[in-house]
């Protein structure tokens, strides 16, 4: 790590994350996509890596300046998104200045044999020459779910001028197929990129190295040894230099064949699905494929587990205390997901997640609120239909014959845990943090019942009538009483 004077501002402003409004979000098909990427107001935000649950960077976008003139990318530009291919996450960024001097166009895909995020760039002079302007690449590391205790620095690795950052045990490195003009590294709201250009200082080269703070890198590309072209990759390791090696490898190999591996890894996922895409309308985006390769994006292929959303919700309001946003495993969220991937005809994608639930069971049969992938409890509620919706997955998989029935008694001690919590503790759900109060809901209540009714269905294939007997004597109790449980009078409101 080189030695240079010290940034001032240390440790910069409290750190945020950004918008969860997201316009495109996607990674490599299967077993090779270990990087996630999101996008919105035209630019990369968070980038998930080497886990579904951990967020590694706030954003990625670039700023223009020119003579006396300063325009961020997301703020200032109108933006467009576009697909490169129905069922397949890759994506273009369209961005135009709000005033009409410049365009950037980017492609955006991650390389499927590699944590890496390409980003292939073409920066337009719509007035003047492209001589007039220079272009900024600004990169907000929040490594592991954090901005704090990042430490950032530019340096070079075999010979190849690098943007480097690290912390928490992992590491990103940023290059460029073209050279950097300048390169700086500073604490956000002080002494990072966005401060000294918007001041009209440039970037700050003698800023080499900031330590342990809320830190931002920057690189100034050579718009003119490729007329305004450029790839542009960002990549994650243990240590800086397997970070850098990654890039360097995914720089090597171009745009070209990376886009070829990606398409071809997700155009073969997709072939596998039943074929519910609407009449063709080239207006229309193919909403059937979108929907897959969303559902897809949001999956573990290692444990089978899909998180609520790779986003944290009103995230520019959010630090450091909300390590866990939205990319988290909610159990209703992942049924539903599941069920959708079933209904796609995705049935082993399905089935994992059945078996990731039964691996994620708590002892005494319900599952937590929400979690980690790998089953640490996040937020403390309980919500009972949380307990019921696993019952119903394998309902569904029973039925559609993605179980065969001579293997269904592998999930009869979850049914049966799960059901005899759901007797004991329900059917009121437990108050639990941030989302509904506690209480008697009718989506809950329709849950559990059909929960209960499902299994009793298992218990009499497992021989064992009195139980499925008493869990069905149960939901038809509680199903008299939904109307007195949910159906208000006397109130202001009834």
């Amino acid at each position: 790590m080189p030695q240079s004077c010290t940034p001032p501002g240390a440790p910069g402003i409290a750190p945020r994350w950004t918008s969860s409004a997201k316009t495109a979000v996607g990674r490599a098909a299967g077993q090779a996509g270990r990087v996630w990427f999101t996008a919105s107001h035209g630019i990369l935000n968070e980038v998930y890596a080497p886990r579904l649950d951990q967020a590694s960077i706030r954003d990625f976008g670039f700023i223009v300046t020119a003579q006396d003139y300063f325009s961020e990318e997301k703020r200032d530009t109108r933006h467009t998104v576009e697909t490169i291919e129905d069922g397949v996450p890759a994506f273009r960024l369209v961005n135009t200045s709000a005033d009409g001097r410049y365009r950037i166009t980017k492609t955006i895909l991650t390389d499927a044999d590699r944590e890496v995020v390409l980003q292939d760039i073409h920066f337009e002079a719509l007035i003047g020459q492209l001589s007039d302007y220079r272009l900024h690449a600004l990169v907000s590391p929040h490594l592991v779910n954090g901005g704090a205790n990042n430490t950032g620095w530019y340096d070079e690795f075999k010979g190849h001028p690098m943007l480097f950052a690290q912390g928490s045990g992992r590491a990103l490195a940023v290059a460029s197929s073209v050279p950097w003009l300048a390169r700086s590294v500073g604490f956000v709201g002080t002494s990072d990129a966005w401060q000294t250009l918007s001041r009209g200082e440039g970037l700050r080269e003698d800023y080499q190295l900031a330590e342990n703070g809320n830190i931002a890198l920057a690189g100034t590309i050579d718009l003119a040894i490729a007329e305004g072209r450029a790839l542009i990759a960002l990549g994650f390791g243990t240590q800086p230099e397997e970070a850098a090696l990654r890039v360097l490898l995914s720089l090597q190999q171009g745009i070209e064949p990376a886009m070829k591996s990606y398409r071809s890894g997700w155009s073969r996922w997709q072939r596998g699905l039943i074929p519910l895409d609407e009449p063709p309308d080239p207006c229309e985006l193919n909403r059937y494929r979108v929907s897959t390769a969303v559902l897809a994006t949001h999956r573990d292929d290692d444990s089978g587990a899909i998180i609520a959303s790779l986003s944290i919700p009103w995230g520019s309001s959010k630090g450091d205390d909300n390590l866990g946003g939205y990319h988290l495993v909610w159990t209703r969220d992942l049924v539903e997901a599941a069920s959708g991937l079933l209904a796609a005809g995705a049935a082993d994608d399905a089935l994992e997640v059945l078996d990731y639930l039964v691996a994620t069971q708590e002892d005494d049969g319900h599952w937590v609120q929400n979690s980690w992938l790998d089953g640490r409890p996040y937020w403390s509620g309980i919500q009972m239909d949380e307990t019921a919706f696993p019952i119903l997955l394998y309902d569904m998989l029973l039925r559609a014959e993605v179980i065969d029935p001579s293997d269904a008694g592998r999930y009869d001690g979850m049914i049966r845990a799960a059901a005899g919590y759901i007797v004991q503790n329900g059917p009121a759900t437990q108050q639990d943090r941030w989302e509904e109060d506690g209480g008697y809901s009718p989506f809950t209540l329709a849950v559990e019942i059909a929960g209960l009714l499902a299994a009793a269905d298992a218990m009499d294939a497992a021989a064992d009538g009195p139980v499925a007997r008493y869990l069905r004597e149960v939901a038809d109790s509680w199903n008299e009483q939904i109307e007195n449980w949910t159906y208000a009078t006397d109130t202001a409101l009834s």
